[in-house]
């Protein structure tokens, strides 16, 4: 029987991929690299100079045959998870893992790397290749390659580990995620729901086959409660099973508990830092990062603090006040937040995100994205129906350039179960120029959890909602329109990883733009574009408690840095003091 995953698919089979076909699929292709390999080092052995064309073209289209097999199970794992895919997806990444870190540790191939980079025919390479390979070898000096033979076992070791816990913790979020939910007989126990949230509450309840309503933790239901349910109980019950998801120790639940693996994963990573002569995990990372030290992302977030406090203070009084003088509340909770915010805005400036969704139905919002690319880039979108696809809801398009197709995308836009929560974008095909002259064209998954049509109603998102969108296909656009035609360094490949982030947020900019606007919305029962009473204070309310969300994404990207540069091998400093730290640094 044919292998569909092994053969040259400009698009994934994905209407024929079973898993069965995976495990013997990753072999093959894992074993033609090594064949390709060592056919060209024998090459190279015998006198042949290593250059560009015998040495890293070779390897980048071996590899690239392997990507074409990956990137389709990988993105299914993450949109279509099941136990059949979930135990090969396991078992092939560490494969994977154990093969990376043998290349990465391959002294041959090292070998002829850098005698090509130090040959007389480097300079004459174009700057893009030049690039590739000073990363390549960068990169095999990070994997360890210098390193004695019993420190290279560790390494290997080290790394399988840290594969599976890291597959395994997805696992166990995911899990918990959807074993939760809230079933209600009567609308009146979820009183401040608006109808589009209560609608997909009983959409959710009528594809579990219960009766009347249900909560879960997907986002699109878990901030419906949080931001317009009056019950604060509810609203305590519902955030504390978000923010405890995969950490209980006692019930059913417990198996899902993730603390384990993060402290295992902690120390995993402190021994692979030290191994390769860094003092912490957060050196180690920034060694392909713009920023030089740990020291200097501290004092950066350290000042960003100092300049966003008195904002945050601000904000958090006037939330205090609110609450207390219009609700009686003495103190607010972590679960409290949201909900009075939200009552705090539309008091300020009549406006709430739920007044807003009419205006954004998802393909008015669809056709202002697609509208304004093609005013800042020159680009068409459009539609393509005859392609396999994983699942009814996707959607698949091409993008053209005065009538030439440049790249592909598949659009995955709405929260089910088996998919993992969030948004994303991931690369399914890199550009790349293949050996026989043919250009290989990018080929992007982008994927988003929003609420899905309920009935005949069509999906209607919230502004922060089509801020994601346009933030995600930022991420899709910086994939899709690169001019690179080597695969290391297309799209975000190569990418300083603190410097990804820009072409997504320079795109979801737009989102606020008087001009962009009208483009975007439209009722979506009468057309009728965002009213300008709405839109002025939409916009007025933009900045709204921005000091505090500052505050809290600094809190957060410390708490990360501070956990891995402190951290102990045999004296591990607990969590909640490290994130007492934090927020006496930030204080």
């Amino acid at each position: 029987m044919t292998n569909p995953l092994l053969q040259d698919n400009r698009l994934p089979p994905f209407a024929s991929i079973q898993p069965d076909h995976i495990r013997p699929a990753v072999s093959a292709r894992i074993e033609h690299i090594w064949q390709v390999l060592k056919q060209q080092l024998a090459l190279i052995e015998q006198g042949e100079p290593p250059c560009w064309d015998n040495l890293v073209a070779p390897f980048e289209e071996a590899s690239d045959l392997l990507n074409q097999t990956w990137a389709p199970v990988s993105h299914l794992n993450g949109v279509q998870n099941n136990e059949a895919l979930r135990t090969i997806y396991g078992e092939c990444l560490q494969q994977l893992t154990e093969f990376g870190t043998a290349i990465d540790q391959y002294e041959p191939l090292y070998s002829a790397y850098k005698a090509l980079a130090t040959g007389s025919g480097f300079n004459t390479l174009s700057q893009p290749r030049q690039k590739v390979v000073s990363d390549a070898l960068r990169d095999f000096r990070l994997a360890g390659v210098a390193l004695p033979e019993d420190k290279k076992q560790r390494y290997s070791e080290i790394k399988n580990r840290l594969s599976a816990l890291s597959t395994e913790f997805a696992n166990h979020v995911l899990d918990a995620t959807q074993a939760w939910q809230l079933q209600f007989d009567s609308a009146d126990d979820l009183a401040g729901l608006p109808e589009s949230a209560l609608a997909s509450a009983r959409q959710a309840a009528q594809q579990k086959q219960l009766s009347g309503y249900v909560i879960t933790l997907d986002m699109p239901s878990y901030l419906a409660v949080m931001t317009y349910a009056d019950d604060r109980q509810l609203r305590e019950q519902v955030y504390t099973a978000f923010v405890t998801r995969a950490a209980a120790t006692e019930g059913e639940a417990a198996q899902w508990n993730t603390s384990a693996l993060i402290d295992e994963i902690l120390a995993l990573r402190h021994e692979l830092a030290e191994l390769l002569g860094f003092n912490n995990y957060a050196e180690l990372s920034l060694a392909t990062k713009m920023a030089e030290s740990p020291r200097q992302v501290v004092d950066f977030l350290h000042d960003l603090a100092a300049k966003s406090r008195p904002f945050a203070e601000q904000d958090w009084r006037t939330l205090k006040d609110f609450a207390r003088d219009h609700y009686g509340i003495s103190e607010l909770q972590a679960w409290d937040i949201t909900y009075y915010s939200e009552q705090l805005r539309q008091r300020d400036y009549a406006v709430s995100q739920e007044e807003l969704k009419p205006y954004f139905p998802i393909e008015r919002v669809l056709q202002g994205l697609f509208a304004v690319v093609h005013k800042l880039y020159g680009i068409d979108i459009t539609p393509v129906s005859d392609v396999e696809l994983y699942h009814p809801d996707v959607r698949f398009y091409r993008i053209s350039k005065r009538d030439h197709v440049i790249a592909y995308f598949y659009l995955d836009l709405y929260a089910r179960d088996k998919k993992r929560g969030g948004a994303w974008m991931a690369d399914c095909h890199d550009r790349r120029r293949r050996n026989n002259g043919e250009l290989q064209l990018p080929v992007a998954f982008l994927a988003c959890n929003f609420t899905p049509p309920v009935g005949a109603k069509p999906s209607l998102l919230t502004h922060e909602e089509v801020t994601t969108l346009f933030h995600e296909f930022g991420h899709g656009l910086h994939h899709m329109l690169t001019q690179m035609t080597e695969a290391a360094i297309s799209g975000i490949a190569g990418v300083a990883w603190d410097a990804v982030e820009l072409p997504s947020q320079f795109l979801e900019n737009w989102c606020w733009q008087t001009a962009v606007i009208p483009l975007i919305s439209g009722h979506y029962q009468t057309g009728e574009p965002l009213p300008d009473d709405k839109l002025t204070k939409m916009l007025s309310a933009k900045n709204f408690q921005s000091g505090l969300q500052m505050l809290r994404q600094i809190e957060f990207s410390l708490f990360d840095l501070l956990l891995h540069a402190g951290y102990e091998p045999g004296n591990p400093k607990p969590v909640q003091q490290v994130l007492d730290e934090v927020r006496a640094t930030v204080a």
